[in-house]
């Protein structure tokens, strides 16, 4: 794993445990082929409180589509009134694609280097998006493929954080309903 750049605060353990929350999901089936994986982008933006753009989960929306890949899709097709709403003390209203650049991404699972499915990689996806952060909360285990996402971001310059103490909690969440050896 890569050491953090960056020390995760109690603001970052209660966005983790919404993202864990999306993963927990009744509406997040558990399958014997994909992980359970919950996500929650939050920009921050200098003098205001965080402010969440989007929430996704595993399967959520059609494809076989990861949480990362979900929450970014429904980040980009906010409206700009909806935007406006998120962020009314702030004029004008930034575009998505310059409120991802100040965004956080809170992650329960190592984002994909590669996808089996020929779909593209979550980390592409996320370093494509100009996010800054990325606070993940466990590495990828290597039941499907040999997974290098937050080495991938660092590289990119993307700001990785390991976030201590639910590691057991998300790992568990994303092999939910599979049978594992480990």
């Amino acid at each position: 794993m890569i050491d953090s750049d960056t020390t995760a605060t109690e603001e970052d353990t209660i966005f983790m445990q919404q993202a864990l929350n999306e993963a927990l999901s009744d509406d997040c089936v558990p399958v014997q082929t994909a992980f359970c994986v919950g996500c929650v982008l939050v920009a921050r933006i200098p003098g205001m409180k965080p402010v969440t753009l989007a929430t996704g989960y595993s399967r959520e929306l059609p494809g076989n589509t990861h949480a990362e890949a979900n929450a970014l899709t429904k980040a980009h097709n906010l409206s700009n009134l909806h935007l406006a709403a998120l962020l009314p003390l702030v004029s004008p209203t930034p575009s998505i694609t310059d409120l991802l650049r100040c965004t956080d991404v809170y992650t329960t699972l190592e984002p994909c280097s590669v996808r089996t499915s020929g779909l593209p990689a979550c980390a592409d996806a996320l370093i494509n998006a100009g996010i800054r952060r990325c606070i993940i909360g466990v590495g990828e285990p290597d039941d499907f493929v040999n997974c290098e996402g937050a080495q991938k971001l660092k590289d990119a310059g993307i700001d990785i954080v390991w976030l201590k103490g639910l590691e057991k909690q998300c790992l568990d969440t994303a092999r939910r309903g599979r049978n594992t050896n480990e």
